[in-house]
């Protein structure tokens, strides 16, 4: 895409001070591309097939030093393309991966969001804002999605590819969402679809951090399909030869043609052994133990009748943060209640500023990301001592002027 159309894309969409600083990233991330003294962050490409003609556009993260990690100028530039490529006739479908053998994206650039909260600045809300209108357009986007989550896929990186129809896993991923470590809460959509996986496994999820490897993410329910990585190659060519046939198809035939090819490539990568779900032995404690209507009761369930696993279950619990332990079980209560993704993230963001106001954030970020001593001192340090009060404020509305919109 050219530099004006991208600065129109972004003039449109947001106009005077924020719109100013939105076309001052857009060209940041032009000139690294033309000048040569540094690699692009994020890579855009339309993919042809061999026959020729548009086949996907592609999005590659390309922050391999930084395991992809997604900061703003990323999210607003994967933004603008996705909303161009959605009213672009000659792109059938998007496919979304990471550069490297390692991540498909780490999650989001924290460090710089704290940093930011600190000193007042507006990134740290702007970060929030703009990362989930991406996370909001990959969901209703009117044509395939195609998220290729082959390594370390946890917080930001699952909001670039949960919400899409199509998320493949491979052996090397790895999914996670971390957040209760350090202060925060599984956002970027986590409370529309953590909130809606079976059972209590999405409230174990969100509120242990707990990591799923390969085949797991799919058993999960987070992935569609998995694929081994040897046949990314072919899985990638396949999609370019799809593509031309996609484009004067209706949207409901395209997904149906993706879905078909995707679940040829599952089955031929599951063999005739399909390995088990590794959490399936715990599935009956974590369905009773996570179900239950408050924090304090999950830990005396998990340490009344969950054995050693429970056991090993309330000490990890016991590490994170309580505050965002409480709200995290809250977030996902409303979650569950709210119809469609644009209400979970509206919530999450009122979420993210009021925890931006707060001391465990910034003590987690510390103690996990920069100092990585892993000895945060939360505040308050017990759940006992967080407050209904306390929970209840992350979820009040902001000033009408400082509200989540699309």
């Amino acid at each position: 895409m050219s530099a004006p159309r991208l600065l129109l894309c972004a003039g449109r969409r947001l106009g005077g001070e924020k719109g100013g600083r939105r076309c001052t990233v857009i060209m940041q991330h032009i000139r690294s591309q033309t000048s040569g003294s540094e690699e692009p962050e994020v890579v855009f490409r339309d993919v042809s097939s061999k026959e020729g003609g548009g086949a996907y556009r592609e999005i590659l993260l390309n922050r391999r030093k930084a395991l992809n990690a997604l900061n703003w100028s990323m999210a607003c530039l994967i933004l603008d393309h996705l909303r161009a490529a959605a009213d672009d006739p000659n792109v059938p479908m998007v496919v979304i991966e990471g550069a490297g053998e390692k991540a498909f994206c780490a999650g989001g650039d924290i460090r710089a969001v704290t940093e930011a909260g600190k000193t007042g600045q507006p990134l740290a809300q702007e970060f929030f804002r703009d990362e989930y209108r991406l996370n909001h357009a990959i969901g209703v986007f009117p044509k395939p999605y195609v998220a290729l989550i082959d390594g370390i896929t946890m917080g930001g990186g699952v909001g670039l590819s949960v919400h899409s129809p199509f998320r493949v896993a491979t052996e090397r991923t790895l999914f996670a969402m971390p957040e209760t470590s350090i202060g925060l809460f599984p956002d970027v959509g986590g409370s529309f679809f953590l909130s809606r996986l079976p059972g209590g496994l999405g409230m174990f999820l969100s509120l242990t951090g707990h990591r799923l490897k390969g085949r797991d993410v799919f058993h999960a329910g987070v992935a569609t399909h998995f694929v081994s990585t040897t046949t990314l190659p072919t899985l990638r060519e396949r999609l370019a030869a799809l593509g031309p046939r996609l484009l004067n198809l209706d949207p409901r035939d395209r997904l149906h043609l993706v879905h078909q090819l995707l679940d040829s490539l599952h089955r031929d990568s599951e063999g005739e052994s399909p390995q088990p779900f590794s959490l399936e032995t715990y599935r009956p404690i974590i369905d009773s133990a996570f179900s239950q209507g408050t924090v304090e009761e999950i830990v005396a369930f998990l340490q009344r009748e969950g054995g050693e696993w429970g056991e090993k279950q309330a000490a990890v619990l016991a590490k994170m943060s309580p505050t965002s332990l409480k709200i995290t079980h809250r977030q996902l209560m409303k979650g569950a209640e709210l119809s469609s993704l644009a209400e979970c993230l509206k919530m999450e963001y009122r979420m993210s500023q009021w925890c931006m106001r707060g001391h465990d954030f910034y003590e987690g970020v510390r103690a996990v990301l920069v100092d990585r001593d892993n000895q945060a001192q939360w505040n308050p340090s017990s759940l006992g001592d967080v407050t209904e009060e306390m929970v209840s404020r992350h979820f009040q509305p902001l000033p009408s002027h400082s509200e989540w919109q699309l």
